[in-house]
Order: structure tokens, then sequence, then C-alpha cells
């Protein structure tokens, strides 16, 4: 035996793993119940979900928030961090409802989660009751003033994964997700009606690295959607319809907008939807930059606009066009993208005039309209071609 070496005793030993089973057993797992969670979908749980979590945040790693089968009525919930390790929010078989009535919602958000590395949240139906708010004119006009809740808005979330989630009838936007590095989404449903207004499935800004995989969306607006500042982001085996389709943007909108880079779809089907796969700035925009953006092996179902790079994106023409997007585009490509779509021009590619499209993509395009042959459009952008294309692509 090396004279160096030294065997700890077998009592000491003992003491280890008996330290080690005591940490387990004193995790923090805290039952909503416990801090008088009601579950008749009548009373406020929303305080009781809040203190729970306080406690489980507080309590020692890794520490578990328990939402037990059952339906929850929360006007709002608080889930804020930082925590002291790892923690769990278990929700599986749980319903929670936000009031339909948005008079008393004082902020922009139903459910917050911010500032946890390390948490992995499981289960759970997550009800918006947004029905009454979609009627609305009140807030359409000026968003401003109205305090319209997104369903789970993330911020600042770290190292984290989200399975197994429903998010349905949101008043706002489903789920957004702000500044929250390395994150999965997997097994999400979201679902609400074609006439929802402004309820983007997913929308993401200002982070790096995201992956999203297997999730089925139905909703009013765009099914995920991309403001500045995303990066690394990877979408794989998600169906989308109703909706208007996978955007990226609009952008340019705002000063000091940053980068869009490095955004990549596969494996998706579009049914139904106003737009499939998009690209959008404004008209006389502020500068800002979109590069390594792909999409590949999409099928459209009666999908209008297909494919569609708009660079003098103007809703309800509210804005000027005088002069050109200086948004400049780069690096983005189409590949295997095939179905049908539900109006003649299948693909239209409409870059700025100031800083036209570069390194542009579009390889084994099928797709077919029932109307006669399908079209292209194509302004500001020379195309890379590869393989068989239907419809032509930006024939001279």
């Amino acid at each position: 035996m090396d004279k160096h070496t030294y065997i700890l005793p077998t009592s000491v030993y003992c003491i280890f793993i008996i330290m080690s089973l005591i940490a387990m057993n004193n995790a923090a797992v805290v039952d909503i119940k416990t801090k008088g969670a009601k579950g008749d979908g009548v009373t406020d749980d929303g305080p009781a979900i809040t203190n729970a979590w306080k406690d489980a945040c507080a309590g020692a790693p890794p520490s578990s928030l328990l939402i037990p089968p059952g339906t929850y009525l929360a006007l709002l919930i608080d889930f804020l961090g930082p925590c002291k390790g790892p923690i769990e929010i278990i929700a599986k078989g749980a319903t929670i409802k936000a009031p339909p009535e948005l008079a008393k919602f004082t902020r922009d958000s139903w459910i917050k989660i911010m500032n946890v590395d390390k948490l992995t949240m499981t289960g759970g139906t997550f009800d918006g009751q947004g029905q009454a708010t979609w009627k609305s004119t009140k807030c359409q006009d000026s968003q401003s003033t109205c305090n319209i809740p997104v369903n789970l808005r993330l911020n600042k979330i770290t190292g984290s994964v989200f399975r197994d989630m429903t998010s349905v009838n949101s008043k706002n936007f489903h789920i957004a997700v702000l500044a929250c590095d390395n994150n999965r989404f997997e097994n999400l449903v979201i679902d609400a009606p074609g006439n929802s207004v402004n309820t983007d499935g997913m929308h993401i800004a200002k982070l790096n690295g995201l992956n999203i995989t297997n999730a089925n969306i139905k909703t009013g607006d765009d099914c995920i959607s991309f403001g500045d500042g995303s990066k690394n982001v990877h979408i794989q085996q998600v169906t989308c319809g109703p909706g208007h389709g996978f955007g990226v943007g609009s952008l340019g909108k705002y000063p000091s907008e940053e980068p869009v880079q490095g955004i990549f779809f596969k494996n998706c089907t579009m049914t139904g939807t106003t737009n499939g796969v998009r690209i959008k700035s404004w008209p006389a925009s502020l500068p800002g930059a979109a590069r390594d953006i792909h999409f590949e092996d999409i099928i459209m179902n009666n999908v209008q606009n297909p494919i569609l790079i708009d660079q003098e994106y103007c809703p309800n023409n509210q804005c000027k066009k005088t002069s050109p997007s200086k948004v400049k585009l780069s690096n983005v490509s189409f590949k295997r993208i095939r179905g049908t779509s539900a109006t003649k021009v299948a693909v239209k590619l409409v870059c700025s005039a100031g800083v036209p499209c570069d390194n542009i993509e579009v390889a084994d395009i099928n797709l077919t309209f029932s109307g006669g042959p399908a079209t292209s459009e194509c302004s500001n952008v020379k195309p890379k071609i590869t393989g068989a294309t239907v419809p032509v692509v930006c024939k001279a």
C-alpha cells in the first residue's frame, strides 16, 4: 500500500450515506393544498400557489412544487427565483384557470416565471379563458393602454425543461420566452381557435439556445414567432394550424434591435394557415439583420403564402413605404417543402431594394395550387436554386 493512501473507516462511509439520505429526505416537496389551495374552481388559489412556490424555492434542493390533479382558479401566479438549487413544478392532471374578466388584470402576464435556473416543469393545463377578450375592441387599437396578459411569461430562465404542458385560450400570447438561455420544450399542446386575436403560440426573443420538440399548435396568430435577439433555436416535429404560420419578425420597427441568427425548422406540418414559413421586416425600417435561418422538410396542407420573405410588411397600411427596409437578410434556405398552396403565388421572395437579400437557397420545392399552375414572385434577390422546384422560382 502506498504510504500516502488512507482508507476511511467503514463507519465514516456509513455516516456519509446517512447524511446523503437525510439531505434527500429533507428536500422540500410543497403541496399547494398545504398552503390553502381549495381546488374548487371558484376560490382564487393564486396566493396559495405562489406561497407554496416560495417555500419550495427556498427549500433544500432538489425541491418540488406539487399541484395535485384538480381545477384551480388563480388571478396571478408568480414563480420567482433565484432558488437554492434545481427545482421542479409537478402539475400532472391539474387545470389552472385565469379569470375571464380582463378588467381584473393589472399587468401583462398571468403566470410569471422569472430568474430560475434548472427548473423542470411537467404537466398542467393553463386556461386563459380569453374568449371575451378576443371579442372586445377596447384594446385592439392601442394595447399599450391595456393589460392583456400572456398565459405564461418566462424571463431569465436557464438550463430548464418544460414538458407535457397545455396552454388553451390565452388572452394574449400563450407562451412568451424572453432572455432565457439553453432551455427545452417538449410535448406541448397550444390550443385556441383561429379567431383568437394576437394569441401567438410561442413568442421568442433575446435568447441564446432553445429546443422545441413535438408540439401541436392551434391559434389565431403566429404559431411560433421570433423577435430580435433570437439565437440558436431548433424547432422540430411541430404541427401548426389554424394560425398565421411560423414567423421571423417583424423586424426593424424599434431602435437597436439585436440580430436574429441560427433559426432551424425541421420536420414540421402546417394545415390551413394564413402563411407558411415567413420572414418579415418593415419598410422604412431601422437597421437590423437576420441570418442563418433554415426551413427544411416542411409539409404544407392548403396553406396561403407557403414560402414568404416580405420586407415590405405593413399590416393595415399603418406604415410608410417611402424607403426600403434596412434589415439585412442573409444565409436563408427553404429545402424540401411540399404540399398544397391555397393561393396561386406559392413562393414569394420580396427583399429590400436598399439591402438586397444575400445567399438565399431554394431546393426541392413541390407546391401545387388547385386553381391552376402555382407561380412565384421575386424582387431584389437572386436565389440559388437546386433540385426540382414547383413552381419554378424567380424565373427571369
